[in-house]
């Protein structure tokens, strides 16, 4: 079943590769969705696909890019709401 993983990190996740590396990821685990920089310098993710590749993605983020330091990840599922082909930065 497909489901949407919403997520904002926090920590040093920005001009570290974050996003770059998070689009990699998700293409090798076949997810779709989209990452953004947000103003307050987190990062803001919304991703979809089955449950499992979507677990990986999050174990995945904890430790991020090699550069990055991760403080916290606020996530939460969601319904699949279908509206991306690939995974793409914003």
């Amino acid at each position: 079943m497909v489901k949407r993983l919403a997520l904002k990190i926090f920590g040093r996740v920005q001009g570290v590769g974050f996003r770059y590396q998070a689009q990699t990821m998700a293409n090798a685990l076949g997810l779709t969705g989209w990452i953004k920089n947000r103003p307050d310098g987190s990062v803001e993710a919304a991703v979809e696909g089955p449950e499992e590749e979507l677990k990986q993605f999050l174990a995945w983020c904890y430790n991020g890019s090699r550069l990055a330091r991760v403080d916290r990840i606020d996530y939460q599922w969601q319904p699949a709401q279908k509206q991306y082909r690939r995974f793409v930065i914003k």
